[in-house]
């Protein structure tokens, strides 16, 4: 093979992981460059007194094989019968593999947030709500490049979940800014600032405690905007068009629910490494389901669905009477407790005040 056929030969197989699609895009002029809502050009400020650069990570960390990312007893898995009775390679392994497939969701996420962020900016009609969008764009794009870094680092990529894929497609395919901020600001983001806050409680491992930690401050900013600027446009709109709205809530979460009751081909791919079979791992979740035994969360963990997505969209006006049962049906805790919401909001701009609320709950 010739140079230049090998270079054709590279370029061919980075084309097949590009995927293209045409979008029905809503783009919104604004000559009045007042801002509508007095928070959202407060939340503007702090978004950019906290910007903060990838590079000043500590990327020659040496990540020691011998001192996994996550300890075996800090999942999910570890007191689960079926976990304890697989040999300790086989719990290493699996812990390694479960982890990097997490991260690897971290990265294909971002990468949808960039673009959902984009979409906002293009589309929201109020001109300082832009000028928010558009700072989640740049926070959006900096978490792809530092969970990009760090899945090189480990050297274990796994693709996305379909699921995952599917709401963020379902958002980005919505001309409706009001759509695509209630898929992106209160389900994705909801649902990714419960994982790294439960990531930066599971790991010792000091650069990726560094890089969850800057990326859940700027999330936790990202849901603020959500309920900010749309909480007051709902209040004020038609009641058959918050049952829109309402309604692509409930749809966004059943596809986040109808997803996560599937084992993915990627997570199949680490039960196969770990040399785990699917059925004996399927039927050891059921046991330890009926001892009781893995659901609760360990202390400072939250569920992304029951502590932040759901009140947020409540808090939104965002869940109706209707949609309420709706969620009830579908096995959905349907919780108006803003507790947990309210201490992991960027509600101060200095770190370690922050640092202070997320520890209250």
């Amino acid at each position: 093979m010739s140079s230049l056929d090998s270079i054709q030969d590279k370029d061919d197989k980075k084309q097949d992981l590009v995927d293209a699609y045409e979008t029905v895009m809503q783009v919104s002029w604004n000559f009045d460059y007042d801002g509508a809502v007095d928070k959202v050009s407060d939340l503007y400020r702090r978004a950019k007194t906290n910007q903060w650069d990838a590079d000043d990570l500590d990327w020659d960390t040496v990540i020691d094989p011998s001192n996994p990312i996550m300890q075996r007893g800090n999942t999910q898995y570890a007191q689960m019968p079926f976990f304890q009775r697989l040999s300790q390679t086989q719990q290493e392994t699996f812990t390694a593999h479960s982890t990097a497939q997490m991260l690897s969701q971290f990265l294909h996420g971002e990468q949808g947030a960039v673009m959902t962020a984009a979409t906002v900016t293009h589309a929201v009609p109020d001109m300082v709500a832009k000028y928010y969008a558009a700072t989640q764009t740049i926070d959006e794009a900096r978490h792809v490049e530092v969970y990009d870094r760090y899945v090189k680092k480990i050297a274990i990529h796994y693709p996305m979940t379909p699921w995952l894929r599917k709401l963020v497609d379902v958002t980005l395919q919505t001309n409706d800014y009001r759509k695509v901020m209630i898929g992106m600001n209160m389900i994705i983001e909801g649902l990714a600032l419960g994982a790294f806050n439960n990531m930066y409680r599971q790991t010792d491992e000091p650069l990726l405690k560094s890089v969850t930690f800057n990326v859940m401050r700027d999330e936790s900013r990202h849901v603020s905007f959500g309920h900010i600027f749309l909480g007051p446009l709902v209040a004020s709109m038609h009641t058959d068009d918050v049952e829109e709205l309402a309604q692509f809530a409930f749809d966004g979460v059943s596809i986040l629910m109808d997803g996560q009751r599937e084992i993915d081909a990627g997570f199949l791919k680490v039960l196969e490494v770990s040399e785990i079979d699917p059925q004996d791992f399927t039927a050891g979740i059921k046991e330890a389901a009926e001892q009781g035994l893995g659901m609760d969360l360990r202390p400072g963990q939250v569920h992304s669905l029951k502590d932040l997505m759901i009140p947020a969209l409540i808090r939104a006006g965002l869940v109706t009477p209707r949609t309420r049962e709706l969620l009830i049906e579908a096995g959905v805790p349907v919780s108006d407790d803003l507790t947990v919401l309210n201490a992991m909001e960027d509600s101060k701009s200095d770190v370690s005040v922050l640092n202070e609320a997320k520890a209250e709950y």
